[in-house]
């Protein structure tokens, strides 16, 4: 017995920075932008805190499974930029719903959500939990230098969630770390301890063509995998739900995969690159736009800092 997805929840920031309007302060054009990413607008945290985010998809995730706060036996939450460095995110959230179970952070990057699931998996083999709720919530407009139009154009804030139960709707799931560090990465804080030098502005730095080189690799080689290990054949799949990073990846993934294009959810359009919460935002706007039907085959796939990277299959089981 592992897990079946029970419901979705998501929650977006009311800002929206069009490209138009960020090329008002960066070096940057909305042709520029649109041609290399797909990217034409993103949401951005100026009024909500992250735990604003999470709790309300989490919120409406639990309402739509009929799931109160007290039926939760553990609350996961994948995230890279949290409110605070401590407690958890996860903890914020807990507190925030009113709960009072078990409650810890995954961080690993893009891939979180899915890493998630597979902690979320444990807990059901060893009988540990009858529900899980499991939250991806990112604002990485925090971790972004505003001047570098290489990476603060990518990305946007959002958060997603599910509630698990026990099921067989999981058919198969590989998380996978490489361990190149100065690809993607963020510096910490160094404080301001006296006699010691300061360290870096905490922004995000990344090496893009490695990263690119590194995506398309991993989001072909993981679909595969993951549909190999369910048994399956790409033909049976349904739906893929990609990581939203670029769409010239996604693009370079369908032209490999034998898929139909059309089978590829996409949305990095409206809000770029969420990281850990793209995908749980994207299955709750396809399940919301009746696109998923019971017994539909998701395939998902996702990479990111670290190196990381994520796969799996679901069976979808919601009416």
């Amino acid at each position: 017995m592992s897990f079946s997805i029970l419901s979705t929840g998501r929650a977006l920031p009311k800002t929206v920075l069009t490209n138009e309007e960020l090329c008002s302060f960066v070096d940057t054009t909305d042709e520029w932008i649109r041609s290399r990413t797909g990217i034409g607008q993103r949401h951005i945290c100026m009024e909500e805190s992250l735990t604003d985010l999470a709790a309300e998809a989490a919120r409406r995730a639990m309402a739509s499974a009929g799931v109160g706060a007290g039926d939760l036996d553990l609350i996961l939450c994948a995230t890279i930029s949290s409110d605070y460095i401590t407690p958890s995110h996860a903890g914020t959230v807990q507190e925030a719903i009113g709960a009072s179970c078990p409650a810890f952070d995954v961080s690993a990057a893009c891939p979180g959500f899915l890493f998630a699931l597979d902690v979320a998996d444990g807990y059901f083999a060893r009988g540990r939990a009858k529900r899980i709720l499991v939250i991806a919530a990112e604002a990485m407009s925090r971790l972004m230098d505003w001047r570098d139009r290489s990476t603060c154009v990518l990305f946007g804030d959002g958060a997603g969630a599910v509630v698990l139960g026990p099921g067989e709707g999981l058919r198969s799931l590989s998380i996978r770390t490489q361990g190149r560090t100065n690809v993607l990465y963020v510096p910490a804080a160094r404080g301001n301890l006296p006699g010691r030098a300061q360290g870096p502005e905490s922004y995000a730095v990344m090496d893009g063509q490695e990263v690119f080189k590194f995506a398309v690799t991993a989001m072909c080689r993981g679909l595969r995998g993951s549909i190999r290990d369910a048994g399956l054949s790409e033909a049976d799949i349904d739906w893929v739900l990609p990581h939203q990073a670029n769409m010239r990846i996604i693009e370079f993934a369908m032209s490999k995969m034998k898929i139909p294009p059309e089978r590829f959810l996409i949305n990095i359009e409206r809000l770029a690159n969420t990281s850990a919460a793209c995908i749980p935002i994207l299955l709750d706007e396809s399940r919301e736009q009746g696109k998923l039907k019971k017994g539909d085959l998701l395939a998902m796939c996702a990479f990111g800092a670290g190196l990381t990277s994520a796969s799996a299959v679901i069976r979808w089981e919601i009416d």
